[in-house]
């Protein structure tokens, strides 16, 4: 099987002094990601490296950079699924950890599917994983985001505040023995509310995999998402569509019934990537047969 990578790093109005770092971003991401595919490694080590890669990067809404919430606090939320045993990890309210979707992955490896708060990181301690002052995941950018917003008198994070950050970050890639993973991690909404759980960390809504259709990884507001559990529907409809019109089903499906707004990537268990936003704009990246990567901030048109 000719293995597959997507990458996507959020889909909302990204500012045009921004959208070069996006670009750079997923590529770097794809081009972590493909040589450990192409050398024969599994869908999960692949997808997690390309996730942990974006999460360090401040450019985006996940680990460093991440946007802060209502207090003044990041809340970090990740997931990550195996399309060959439905196996699936999320942690949510994530304070103290750069990358947590490797402490999703940890939990992936358990009896259990998600984790909160004190809990994911008592349990993350336990696996050892690295822990970080969450200093080092703020950045001046997002600081000064939070002042602007929290000085608008009864802000919403659904106002139609412009560029309001969405950068998301999430990974589908396909493996040489066919097996499908996805993944997703994300700082969620600008001045959230305490303790906030959007899509990203929850099987079916912000990340799915299931080998017998495909897997999908979206970014946009959550609330939407989680409503419709979109990636879940995407790959329901990979049964009987392509890839592209699997994802662009799945966003119509939710702006009819929910208003709302999203990017979805899609890998289909033929090996199609499929790609559909109605933002402004989507930041991804995809690896061809060859390896040669295609990065892009697309536009709507």
């Amino acid at each position: 099987m000719q293995p597959r990578i997507i990458v996507h790093g959020g889909a909302w109005t990204i500012p045009a002094e921004r959208q070069q770092a996006h670009i750079d971003g997923v590529r770097a991401a794809v081009k972590t990601a493909w040589p450990m595919l192409a050398e024969g490694a599994d869908a999960l080590d692949a997808v997690q490296a390309a996730i942990n890669l974006m999460e360090i990067d401040p450019t985006f809404d996940a680990g460093r950079g991440a946007v802060l919430n209502a207090d003044g606090q990041i809340e970090l939320d990740a997931a990550i699924m195996d399309g060959r045993t439905l196996n699936y990890g999320g942690v949510a309210g994530v304070r103290h950890f750069m990358t947590p979707v490797d402490i999703a992955r940890k939990v992936l490896e358990t009896e259990f599917c998600l984790l909160i708060a004190e809990g994911a990181e008592r349990f993350a301690r336990e696996c050892g994983l690295p822990e970080v002052d969450p200093r080092e995941l703020l950045t001046e950018r997002e600081l000064e985001l939070y002042k602007e917003l929290i000085s608008r008198k009864g802000y919403c994070t659904h106002d139609a505040f412009k560029p309001v950050p969405q950068g998301t970050v999430g990974a589908v890639a396909m493996d040489v023995n066919g097996n499908i993973v996805a993944a997703t991690s994300t700082g969620g909404t600008p001045c959230k509310k305490p303790g906030r759980v959007g899509d990203s960390p929850l099987c079916g809504a912000g990340t799915y995999a299931d080998n017998e259709t495909g897997g999908a990884s979206a970014t946009g507001f959550g609330e939407g998402i989680i409503r419709t559990l979109m990636t879940r529907s995407a790959c329901d409809y990979l049964r009987d569509n392509g890839a592209n019109d699997a994802a662009r089903l799945a966003i119509e499906l939710l702006h009819r019934r929910v208003n709302g707004h999203a990017g979805l990537i899609m890998l289909n268990n033929k090996g199609e990537y499929g790609i559909f936003h109605n933002t402004d704009h989507m930041a991804y990246a995809y690896a061809h047969a060859d390896g040669t990567v295609h990065a892009s901030v697309h536009m709507n048109e």
